[in-house]
């Protein structure tokens, strides 16, 4: 499965939250095999930045252990409301 977050950060918090996403998304990468992507959209609007972490191939249980991370980084204090998150899975062929 492939997990999709995305949440709204305001540009003066990105810097920040730059700083602690990168380094526990190396961690994870380290404990969990799972290399994370951290995009974001090219425009900001009305100061707020939309963001999305992608981590492709999880593993079962790493959302879990994604959640327990996010909390230890403390992200919620540079992020503007609650993250959203989607699973997506391949399109498996019937040939």
């Amino acid at each position: 499965m492939d997990l999709y977050i995305y949440y709204k950060v305001k540009d003066a918090d990105a810097a920040s939250l730059q700083a602690a996403v990168v380094p526990m998304q190396a961690t994870l990468a380290q404990r969990h095999g799972v290399a994370g992507q951290l995009k974001r959209r090219p425009e900001a609007r009305d100061g707020v930045q939309t963001w999305m972490e992608v981590y492709p191939s999880a593993p079962e249980g790493f959302a879990t252990a994604l959640d327990e991370a996010v909390a230890a980084a403390g992200l919620s204090a540079w992020t503007s409301g609650p993250r959203h998150t989607e699973v997506f899975g391949d399109v498996v062929s019937c040939a």
